[in-house]
This record gives C-alpha cells, sequence and structure tokens, in this order.
C-alpha cells in the first residue's frame, strides 16, 4: 500500500479518506473508517478520549467557528498559527510539483522559522482530534434532540388524538341533546295548539318572563 493510502488510517481512523483513495482504503479498513455516508440521522460513533478543555461554541446555521473549537480543546493560537502557515505554504505550491519535493520545501520553511516539526504534526492530529471530537459531540447531541423530539411528537400525537375523542363525543352528545330537546319541545307544542296560536302570541306579548321571536332585537 502506498504511504498515500496509508496515512488515512493511523489516527483511529479520524482522518477523511479522500475520492482518490477510497476505494483502496475501503479494502483496507473496518467500514466505520471509511467516507462518512450521507444519512438522515447521525450513525453511533465508537467511543473516543476527552478533546475539549471547556465547551465547544455552537454551530448556528451549520457555520462552525473553528478557532472556537480549536482554542477549547485547548490548542494555543501560535499552534494553529504555525499548522495554518504550513497549509498555506502548500497551497502555495504548484499541482504538478511532485510530493517529495512538497516535502522538502514546507521542512525547509518551518526549520527557517525554527519551528519543530513534530510540533506541527502534534498540533495538526489535535487539529483532526478536536473536528472529529466536535463531529461526535454534535452527533450526540443531535441523536438526544431527535430521541427528546420523538417522545414529545408522540406525546403531541397523543395529546391530540384524545383532545379529537374529546370533540367526538362531545358532538354525539350535542346531537342526542338537541334531539331529545327537539322531541319534548313537540310534546309541549300540542299543548300550546290546543289553546290556540293567538292565545299564545298574547301571552307572549304580556309576560316579562317570554320572549318574542318574531318581535324586531333591540338595539343600543
Amino acid at each position: 500500500m502506498s504511504e498515500g493510502h496509508s496515512w488515512g488510517t493511523t489516527v483511529l481512523g479520524w482522518f477523511v479518506v479522500r475520492d482518490g483513495e477510497a476505494g483502496e482504503a475501503r479494502e483496507n479498513q473496518a467500514p466505520e473508517h471509511d467516507v462518512e455516508p450521507a444519512a438522515s440521522e447521525p450513525a453511533a460513533a465508537a467511543p473516543m478520549p476527552p478533546v475539549f478543555q471547556t465547551q465547544p461554541p455552537p454551530a448556528p446555521g451549520g457555520q462552525v467557528d473553528f478557532d472556537g473549537v480549536f482554542g477549547a480543546a485547548g490548542i494555543e493560537r501560535p499552534e494553529r498559527e504555525r499548522v495554518a502557515r504550513a497549509g498555506e505554504l502548500l497551497a502555495s505550491l504548484p499541482p504538478e510539483t511532485p510530493v517529495a519535493v512538497h516535502k522538502q520545501i514546507v521542512e525547509a520553511s518551518m526549520k527557517a522559522f525554527g519551528v519543530p516539526l513534530d510540533k506541527i504534526i502534534e498540533t495538526a492530529v489535535e487539529e483532526v482530534q478536536a473536528l472529529e471530537g466536535y463531529i461526535r459531540t454534535g452527533a450526540a447531541d443531535t441523536a438526544q434532540l431527535m430521541t427528546e423530539s420523538r417522545t414529545r411528537i408522540e406525546q403531541l400525537e397523543k395529546e391530540i388524538a384524545d383532545v379529537k375523542k374529546v370533540m367526538d363525543q362531545r358532538t354525539r352528545e350535542q346531537e342526542s341533546v338537541a334531539g331529545a330537546c327537539n322531541a319534548k319541545k313537540v310534546e309541549v307544542q300540542r299543548v300550546l295548539e290546543f289553546f290556540g296560536q293567538e292565545a299564545v302570541a298574547r301571552v307572549v306579548r304580556q309576560s316579562p318572563k317570554l320572549h318574542d321571536p318574531s318581535a324586531p332585537a333591540k338595539t343600543g
């Protein structure tokens, strides 16, 4: 296996396998070390050592504060700047330059600045470790949110079902009440029909207790 393929599995599988390395990497590592597949929910991850010394910052809208993440992991700013400088130097080199030459140029430049190469490597691995920890922390928080949200949804759905049941029961009761009352009204109306419409109308007009449905509504 070439060095380009093997480096990506050296630190607990936290390194991302690039597209060109994915085929051989899948043959030489466990599925959980492959490029993370797209999924609607975070997959369970193997435990990893504690990474953060303080609470890492949130990522509103998916925007990551990388300095905040690295700082929460205890990586000092000068150390982060050295790794960034090495990355900028690599990015500035022509892509057709052989890898070995890339390495020689970066090593020579870092040594010129008096930066120990092992320190850059250590800090870079710390950054990868912090990023993996941030991913897993976010995934765990998301999984917990999903679980709590599903429980809440189930509770709300049960409450909605209970409310609908009460509504249906009350509707049936009201239909029964209306039917019973209308049937009773028919019985009482027979008594009123016995006395005649004119007598009933006269009593309704004269009684302070009765309301004449044919009278115009009072305003003001």
